[in-house]
């Protein structure tokens, strides 16, 4: 018997309980697909936490009630037909015949009335739907009704919100859960089933394929259509070094590589029965998140000067390297999208560290250590940071970094309390298209402060105003106007620091057919030959 490369890592007792189910004698009657995922899975309600992992997660399970396809237009799931009144107040939707939770209960409109009003007090597009909501009603066990304030131009868009947080749906007892709570169990009535009973966190995260789910008969896109499942099991097996995760790859013990370094990528692409592909075609953009309740950062000026401390394109090169998957951008908004604008850009695009050094001389900065959060388990993250915490000594701050793996972070950048008790200055993150196209969907730029800013809790009301405008807006060019409004308010406040724009590509074995291309990675409609 060969000595493969995982088996010889079974010394070690951190891999032990990774590389089990290869010595399992059960498991070989079954299909199984095995993926190296991102991040480990700590954290397994996608309403409470942002973080990609726990969306993917939530895909698995969940379901929605609309989605959005290739195309970015917005496609029923759950829902089998809807309807919106002549003076756009009153949309009512009927849900699909058959759908029930993982056990064995129908989905009903009150799960669905007690899930959207839990995702709306989370999420951005979520609270702006909420505000302009009068009444979210339940008609009758499947059909219920969402009453408007006044007209609304993002219903649908906001329903079919395809990244964090999405709206997903869940049982109403589980709905019913404080959102800033995390919910008790994990019950969706999507694809696949989450197997508690096998999760190991820092290690493993089990998926069974869901018997009774019923596919819609159209073809997948994006997160939108069938969701065919060919896979009795899903395996995400959480290995935090990337070339002990390649290597497993290239052996063809694991199926599947959601987030190679970039500088991985020649040898992947060189090895035979390994394919190395972009399926997400609207990319990620970078982010420097301050924490604008601490000192320094809640002084603007110092904000300030962290825009003109950054250059772009030495981030990319440092993090990406190869020029081909990576361009510097200053639209808050993404590049090559309809609200593309470099309005009040100047500063961030135009390095000057004599001036930032100024600033930061200026303002009475009294030395205190900042504390920048450093992701050590994700390769983009951990070097944004290292580059991070050079540039801020270069320009007078004093800087401590403190290294973490990335579900730590995503739970640690929650506290809001001072630095010595747990608190934060600095993080860094990216986000997929997605989640930026627009002032509403884009998160970073809410100026929401405490109660219903993301992370950092930026607190502008005229940003916030500008926000609502958007969202009932009508016209192209009456859109660009306010998102370009909002841009150069979020410059003026900086409520994050854009890093520039890349594309993410992943690795998985020639014997898998079928991957959807989507700004999420998703395991229905895949097959293995």
């Amino acid at each position: 018997m060969r000595v493969t490369f995982i088996s010889r890592l079974l010394r070690s007792s951190f891999f032990a309980i990774i590389v089990g189910f290869f010595l399992a004698t059960g498991a070989q009657a079954e299909t199984v697909l095995r993926i190296v995922p991102h991040a480990d899975l700590k954290n397994i309600d996608p309403i409470w936490t942002t973080a990609y992992i726990a969306r993917n997660h939530g895909y698995m399970v969940y379901d929605t009630l609309f989605a959005m396809d290739e195309n970015l237009e917005v496609q029923p799931q759950m829902v089998d037909s809807w309807s919106v009144s002549e003076d756009g107040l009153t949309w009512r939707f009927t849900l699909r015949d058959g759908l029930q939770w993982h056990d064995g209960a129908p989905v009903t409109s009150a799960d669905c009335v007690a899930s959207i009003k839990r995702w709306g007090a989370r999420d951005g597009m979520g609270q702006k739907l909420a505000d302009a909501t009068q009444e979210l009603r339940v008609v009758d066990d499947t059909t219920f009704e969402l009453v408007l304030s006044s007209p609304y131009g993002l219903v649908l868009e906001s329903l079919g919100k395809i990244s964090s947080n999405v709206p997903f749906m869940m049982p109403e007892r589980h709905a019913q859960t404080d959102p800033f709570e995390q919910v008790p169990e994990i019950v969706g009535s999507g694809p696949f089933i989450f197997v508690k009973d096998e999760w190991v966190p820092g290690s493993k995260v089990v998926y069974v394929k869901n018997p009774d789910y019923q596919a819609r008969d159209e073809a997948p896109s994006y997160l939108a259509g069938g969701k065919v499942v060919n896979f009795d099991r899903v395996e995400w097996l959480y290995i935090p070094d990337s070339a002990t995760a390649m290597n497993a790859l290239l052996a063809g013990e694991i199926d599947y590589f959601e987030l190679p370094p970039h500088d991985l990528l020649p040898i992947m692409e060189a090895s035979p029965g390994v394919i190395v592909e972009n399926l997400n075609p609207l990319g990620f953009q970078g982010w420097l998140r301050l924490n604008h309740t601490l000192p320094p950062f809640d002084d603007p000026k110092l904000r300030e000067a962290v825009l003109w401390m950054v250059n772009q394109t030495d981030y990319l090169q440092a993090t990406i390297g190869n020029p081909t998957y990576y361009t510097t951008c200053g639209a808050y908004f993404g590049c090559d999208t309809p609200l593309e604008s470099d309005v009040a850009s100047e500063a961030l695009m135009t390095q000057d560290l004599d001036k930032a050094r100024a600033m930061v001389a200026d303002s009475g900065y009294d030395g205190r250590p900042l504390v920048v959060m450093q992701a050590t388990d994700i390769a983009i993250n951990n070097g944004l940071s290292l580059i991070t915490a050079q540039m801020l000594r270069e320009i007078g701050f004093t800087v401590e970094l403190q290294a973490m793996d990335w579900s730590t972070l995503t739970s640690r950048r929650a506290i809001s309390d001072p630095t010595d008790q747990g608190g934060w200055n600095a993080f860094h993150t990216w986000w997929t298209g997605a989640d930026i196209l627009n002032p509403v969907a884009n998160i970073g730029v809410s100026g929401g402060c405490r109660e219903r800013a993301w992370f950092g809790w930026p607190c502008d009301e005229e940003i916030e105003k500008l926000r609502d405008d958007y969202a009932r807006a009508s016209g192209a060019d009456e859109q660009l106007r306010l998102a370009e409004a909002v841009q150069q308010r979020a410059y003026e406040q900086v409520t994050y620091v854009p890093l520039g724009q890349w594309f993410q590509p992943l690795a998985y074995r020639d014997t898998l057919k079928g991957l959807v291309k989507a700004p999420v990675p998703v395991f229905w409609n895949v097959e293995k030959q």
